[in-house]
């Protein structure tokens, strides 16, 4: 009788929950729930998703690398420009952007090697440094075996990739990267960790994939404070990979 009358009391408690909600919904004026500012900024999109859109950073347009330095002694790269494109010089080490970045989406396209040589991480192998510490790998691993977590678009060895949208080693590559930047309290602790989503030729490879420190070859990742804004690098990992058409936008 007791469980009854609880259970009559919480489906009349409902009952009216409904009914008062319904009741809200048919006096409240639909202007109520219109949101007139702030207005979003108008801005140009490109002529195709490729393009920088009018407020992006352009960081590599075919010309020069201005906009890049040596992580070696932080002088002009020695990387080759070529056909609207760099190219990885082996041995002059990695580069990155004279500007940092935090929250970011970031369109790089790149290509490996016309000329297959080696296999696994020894084939077309460079990487796109987010904050100079989170890695999106970039291998050719179109036929190529290799560990998952360290292919082409994976967040080396923490995420596989959803899928292998490579196209061949001789074709243009696309990436399309939305970061968020880890958080961290005045004590340096961590609040809130770093999230990425990829888009490999236009293909969702990284959904909203949080990401569990920064990028190590050997042992786990682990959190630690750092700036808010850092640069982005690429990596020379002594194979001639191409790049073309970068820039980013600061979220």
């Amino acid at each position: 009788m007791k469980n009854y009358i609880v259970y009559s009391t919480l489906a009349f408690i409902i009952f009216q929950a409904f009914g008062i909600q319904a009741q809200d919904k048919q006096q409240m004026p639909p202007k109520a729930t219109e949101v007139w500012e702030p207005v979003p900024v108008k801005i140009n999109p490109g002529e195709t998703n490729a393009d920088p859109p009018s407020d992006a950073i352009v960081l590599f347009d075919g010309n020069d690398m201005n906009m890049w330095e040596s992580m070696k002694d932080g002088g002009f790269p020695k990387w080759k420009v070529e056909n609207g494109a760099f190219t990885v010089v082996k041995g002059t080490g990695g580069i990155r952007t004279k500007q940092g970045f935090g929250d970011m989406q970031l369109h790089v396209e790149w290509s490996a090697p016309d000329e297959i040589v080696g296999e696994g991480q020894g084939r077309g192998n460079s990487g796109i440094f987010l904050m100079g510490l989170y890695e999106v790998q970039v291998l050719d691993s179109y036929e190529s075996k290799t560990y998952s977590n360290g292919q082409a678009a994976s967040i080396y060895k923490q995420s596989i990739p959803l899928v292998n949208a490579m196209r061949g080693p001789e074709e243009w590559q696309t990436y399309d990267i939305i970061f968020k930047a880890p958080r961290f309290d005045k004590n340096g602790m961590l609040t809130s960790p770093a999230t990425v989503t990829v888009l490999h030729n236009g293909v969702v490879v990284q959904n909203h994939y949080t990401i569990k420190g920064p990028t190590e070859y050997i042992g786990l990742p682990k959190y630690k404070a750092h700036e808010d804004k850092l640069p982005i690098t690429l990596q020379d990992h002594g194979n001639p990979v191409s790049f073309r058409n970068i820039w980013v936008r600061e979220l």
